[in-house]
């Protein structure tokens, strides 16, 4: 979804004597900053105390010891601001070599820092923040295997955690010492005995959020295994043939030669099977259902395969933080929801009662970043979930599809001593991303992680190599990646670029990376660092999703308070639904040129450089100066920069959008047609194709805009096209009853739910526009001189859209054709558009199709003429 910026500052107003708080930050061994009034006057120290004991009184911070800082008045230097902008003009201190020598002993204990006036009474203390100084010392430990690693069958643990007193493995029940280690790292070397033994780690550590020294008894932060409901780690090589499923060497993903060849589809795993009646009961919302051959969910993707689907995208698979992984102990609705009104609160009502202990959750709240789910495994316990992942993706790769999984390593689901809390356990203060007062910053919904630290960027980078070797996945899409920084992004991509068959079994080149470019936060406008945003991505290889397609083909955006605000594909100024958030028909006419703008260039690939005549004013522009809420619309370099899509998991499905914004009145066929002329502005552009999951039957989630936690009932889906879950209801409570006055009279007319035949139609021509983007190359020129040299749009009324792709210039791409043109025609009448030039026929796939609408489209010695509410291609 699209957020707000916002700012940050590293100065706090709560200034204070506060040892509750962190406002100093400890950067280098010898260097604290600090923004403590009157810095050059009086005198300042650095308190510590292996107890945790240190207190204010009065006059002083007792407890413990201290040493001396000294204002250094040239203040921070520059290679620190650089790695720490927002921490620019606090002032600095520095500790004396002997002190600074000490700081590795010193950080084992509860910090604080004191200033004192020249009479020595206390003006302010604080705790202090230790990220920085760890970096810097510890900086060896990048280069370290973490978790479980093996040599000649031995296990050996390792766990970073260089501001604990003391480390114990409890391996099978046993206490074993750990040694600590230069990097700050705490290892010991087991036995072959050792193997799938569960294992915790007791870590004796200041814990700032407990204000005492406490031992915390924790799992691994790298697991790659777990016990039931995550409770213990499992000592686990996965690289053990028992492991492989059977043929697992043996079946190769298809091949995806450019990024731009990728056509998505968006799943979550449960969805997929879980009211699948042809998929064995005990398998049902599990890793194994995508392992069969003839079930309807593994029918439905192989005919999408078959058109020109070759990516499934997978909502979150690493182990998750709120779902039970006991299949028997998960909670169902206690009502009979399909007897009930389809306008009705009780269906809400019933999902709500059991929301927290049901078995789906969309699974953005990392609990193991590396270890497999269990909730998706038929037995969570052990190494089965292992296993059945892996023949998950053997089954995708076996149906001609690449498998894409999401990851969400800009947060945790807890931190401080929390009962799901893992990172901070080990590390405390070390794995967030604090505020000036030292406290965890939650802009993305959770607790906010930091990668610009390097041990969480090692994390990231880690973790996602173990996904791509062990597991043979395809590419990551990241979760809110503008709060990672360009550098983690540009640094991951490094790393797989690293992976070889040879050494490795995969290709890291072929990894495609891609996410949410959003720009928000604590890290908004680069406060931080220079961030993963749509912005500074040009160049990079790594792609974003394009809201602005989005927004322009739907209309309005993800927060409107009215969600009629029509767009290009739902019928501003064409057919208009009468609601006033749409304003005059002037002000209709204006905002539908300037989306057509949006979308022309959201086809040839966003690319901020592209040149085309603006449908808005008539001129030439590039694609930068196209402006988009206050920023550029274009912002690739490269058409693989950019994702394109019209729906996701985010926000309303495409369909429950169309219910909102067409008139009420639109007849079912021409519903059905406006979300097919919809998709086609994604899958006829240049760039990324990315289809959300039923998109393509017309999938609906009872108009609920955030259906993260809204349980099976609302998410739904059947791939036998039999029942359309279109008004199941009210959508729950908490992220919709604003909207209640809207949807309900929607959902309770039976004339807007779809029927099979309907559901077919959609499924039909979805198809269709696979069949035609698989045909020509010319839909997919894979750079942006190709896309500049062949792709430009003619002259048409408001509400067409009418890309000519002349391969008669530049390179030959395709050797079958001269040339393509798309028309796309949003409006309720047939639209002609003229100086096309002669010779044009209606794609073989809309000739001989289904569709007897579209070949009803005519060509003339210098024109096309297109029907109502489609999209036709033409060929010569």
């Amino acid at each position: 979804m699209s957020s707000r910026p916002s700012t940050a500052s590293a100065r706090s107003t709560d200034a204070a004597a506060d040892l509750t708080q962190a406002r100093a930050h400890w950067l280098r061994a010898d260097l604290v900053a600090w923004d403590v009034p009157d810095a050059g006057n009086g005198t300042h120290r650095l308190h510590w105390s292996h107890q945790g004991d240190l207190a204010v009184d009065a006059e002083a911070v007792t407890g413990g010891s201290s040493v001396r800082l000294t204002h250094d008045p040239a203040g921070l230097p520059a290679d620190v601001l650089a790695q720490f902008p927002h921490l620019g003009g606090l002032p600095a201190f520095r500790l004396d070599p002997s002190a600074a020598a000490r700081a590795g002993g010193i950080l084992t204990g509860q910090l604080a820092v004191a200033s004192y006036a020249p009479d020595g009474t206390l003006r302010d203390a604080t705790g202090v923040q230790v990220p920085g100084v760890l970096d810097h010392l510890y900086a060896d430990a990048a280069d370290r295997g973490l978790g479980v690693t093996w040599r000649g069958g031995t296990p050996t643990l390792a766990v970073w955690a260089p501001t604990a007193q003391d480390v114990t493995a409890v391996v099978g029940g046993k206490r074993v010492p750990m040694e600590r280690q230069r990097d700050g790292t705490w290892t010991v070397t087991g036995s072959p005995s050792w193997k799938d033994a569960a294992y915790t780690y007791e870590v004796r550590v200041w814990a700032p959020s407990a204000r005492a020294v406490v031992t915390n008894r924790v799992t691994d932060p790298w697991s790659v295994a777990l016990t039931t409901n995550s409770a213990q780690s499992l000592v686990v090589d996965l690289g053990d043939p028992a492991l492989a499923p059977a043929g697992w060497a043996d079946t190769p993903p298809p091949v995806i030669a450019r990024p731009v060849d990728r056509t998505i589809y968006e799943l979550h795993v449960r969805d997929f099977s879980i009211g699948d009646e042809t998929v064995p009961e005990g398998e049902r919302g599990t890793y194994l259902a995508f392992d069969h051959d003839d079930t309807a969910g593994m029918r439905h993707l192989r005919h999408l395969a078959e058109a020109g689907l070759n990516t499934v995208h997978l909502l979150p698979v690493f182990d998750i933080a709120t779902i039970e992984e006991r299949r028997a102990a998960q909670l169902v609705p206690d009502c009979d929801l399909a007897s009930l009104p389809p306008d009705s609160e009780r269906q809400q009502e019933c999902v709500e009662a059991v929301r927290t202990g049901d078995g789906f959750n969309w699974g953005y709240d990392p609990l193991h970043y590396t270890a497999p789910e269990g909730s998706y495994a038929t037995d969570p316990e052990g190494t089965r979930r292992t296993l059945e992942l892996r023949r998950m993706v053997q089954g995708l790769h076996r149906a001609g599809l690449q498998v894409v999984l999401d990851v969400v390593y800009n947060h945790t689901a807890a931190d401080g001593q929390a009962e799901r809390s893992v990172l901070d356990k080990v590390v405390p203060g070390y794995y967030h991303r604090l505020d000036a007062a030292g406290r965890v910053e939650s802009s993305t919904c959770c607790s906010n992680t930091a990668t610009e630290h390097r041990m969480m960027e090692k994390l990231m980078i880690d973790s996602v190599l173990t996904w791509a070797r062990d597991y043979r996945v395809d590419g990551f899409r990241f979760d809110l990646m503008g709060h990672h920084s360009l550098e983690n992004m540009t640094r991951l991509r490094a790393a797989l670029d690293g992976l070889t068959v040879s050494r490795d079994g995969v290709d890291g080149r072929g990894v495609y990376l891609y996410g949410e470019g959003w720009n928000f936060g604590e890290v908004a406008d680069d406060a931080r660092f220079v961030q993963a945003t749509q912005r500074h991505l040009a160049g990079t290889g790594i792609g974003s999703f394009n809201d602005r397609l989005r927004d322009a083909v739907r209309g309005g955006g993800p927060f409107d308070e009215d969600p009629r605000a029509q767009g290009f594909g739902s019928g501003l100024l064409t057919d208009p639904n009468g609601a006033e958030v749409n304003g005059t028909p002037e002000e209709q006419r204006a905002q539908l040129l300037h989306q057509q703008d949006l979308v022309k260039l959201g086809m040839a690939g966003n690319l901020a450089d592209f040149r085309f005549t603006s449908s808005r004013t008539g001129q030439e522009v590039r694609g930068a100066d196209v402006d988009h809420d206050g920023r550029p619309a274009g912002y690739a370099a490269e058409p693989s920069e950019t994702v394109a899509y019209v729906d996701a998991h985010d926000n309303e499905t495409l369909w429950d959008s169309l219910a909102l914004k067409l008139p009420r009145a639109t007849p079912m066929a021409d519903r059905v047609r406006m979300n097919t002329v919809s998709l086609s502005t994604v899958a006829l552009g240049q760039g990324v194709v990315f289809w959300h999951a039923g998109t393509d039957l017309l999938r609906s989630k009872s108009l609920d805009r955030n259906s993260y936690d809204s349980g099976d009932w609302f998410n739904r889906v059947d791939w036998q096209r039999r029942e359309n879950t279109f008004g199941s209801g009210l959508p729950p409570r908490a992220d919709n009853e604003d909207k209640w006055v809207f949807m309900r009279p929607l959902l309770g007319d039976p004339a807007l739910r779809p029927d099979a035949a309907a559901m077919d139609e959609a499924h039909q021509r979805a198809l269709d526009l696979l069949r035609i983007r698989s045909s020509s190359r010319l839909f997919r020129l894979g750079s942006a001189s190709a896309v500049q040299e062949k792709v430009s749009f003619l002259d048409a009324e408001p509400g067409v859209v009418a890309m000519l792709l002349d391969d008669t210039v530049g390179a030959d791409a395709d050797p079958d054709r001269d040339a393509i043109l798309v028309v796309v025609n949003a409006t309720p009448q047939p639209q002609t558009v003229s100086g096309t030039g002669a010779r044009w026929s209606l794609h073989p796939v809309q000739a001989t199709g289904g569709d007897a609408v579209v070949r009803s489209s005519t060509v003339a010695d210098d024109a096309v003429t297109v029907p109502a509410r489609t999209t036709a291609v033409f060929e010569r």
